[in-house]
């Protein structure tokens, strides 16, 4: 784990709540360069501990250390090449459940797609083939729209969202996306103000699904009636399909505007770092 024995490390954590600030100081950027190996041990020390200054010291630590490795995963995923969205979409999971592994969630998917794929028929035409997914997903599996409390961080965690099948439109929109294109569908993201719908696109035809209504499809001229509603100009980008980059972002935005409204102003800034990585 590091290069301290058991007693060396037993003496730092009990140095956490020294008097002398330069003496804890030290103690935390030691504790601090050990990395991520050295959180169960941390972890079982506030257990064991009696003391709530070092168990609240031992929280930072814990807290700092796992926001280290998600700011170095989201960098990583950042400049993949495939840019996966569940691995997104997960990554921004661990920020309020570190301990979440990516295989239960891949697996809780793969149960939903299943679901989808033994109602599925390839041979009937799109608008049919996306009535089939919103039956499944909005009337059999039951997901729905999260209105009673829209701007709760819950939102924003897809791993919430499958356990309480209640949803913000972009999580909503990115489980049915991750079915949709695991079907083969040419189904996309589009980015519009104040609401995330997705499209599909292909050379034969183009509609739109809103998620967060229990996948209601409708066409351009609804898109461009929804903006006048709103008094903003039309551009390509509300009409046209967006990457996962930029859902992921869209996701980190929704959740700081969560935190934001609950006044957790600290984990508003944490969440401003994570879309500065995406936005570098």
């Amino acid at each position: 784990m590091s290069e301290l024995n058991p007693n060396e490390l037993n003496a730092l954590v009990s140095l956490l709540d020294d008097t002398d600030a330069e003496v804890r100081n030290h103690v935390r950027d030691k504790i601090f360069s050990l990395g991520t190996e050295i959180i169960p041990f941390l972890e079982e020390k506030w257990e064991t501990s009696f003391n709530p200054e070092i168990q609240k010291e031992i929280e930072v630590l814990v807290h700092d250390l796992q926001f280290t490795l998600l700011k170095k995963r989201l960098e990583n995923w950042r400049d993949s090449e495939d840019r996966d969205l569940l691995t997104g979409l997960w990554l921004i999971n661990t920020y309020q459940y570190p301990d979440l592994e990516f295989e239960k969630l891949n697996a809780e998917m793969h149960q939903i797609y299943f679901e989808v794929w033994t109602a599925f028929k390839n041979d009937l035409g799109p608008y049919d083939q996306i009535r089939i997914i919103n039956n499944v997903l909005f009337n059999t599996l039951r997901f729905s729209a999260n209105t009673k409390n829209f701007h709760s961080p819950a939102n924003s965690m897809i791993s919430a969202v499958l356990d309480t099948k209640k949803g913000n439109p972009i999580t909503l929109c990115a489980i049915y996306l991750l079915v949709a294109q695991k079907l083969g569908l040419p189904v996309y993201g589009v980015n519009l103000p104040n609401l995330f719908v997705l499209t599909y696109v292909s050379d034969d035809i183009t509609f739109y699904i809103n998620a967060f209504n229990k996948g209601l499809i409708f066409r351009r001229q609804d898109v461009v009636n929804y903006l006048e509603h709103l008094k903003i100009a039309p551009q390509d980008s509300f009409f046209e399909p967006t990457d996962s980059i930029q859902i992921i972002l869209r996701s980190l935005r929704n959740l700081g505007h969560s935190f934001e409204k609950l006044g957790e102003i600290e984990k508003v800034d944490e969440i401003k770092s994570l879309i500065d990585i995406l936005e570098a």
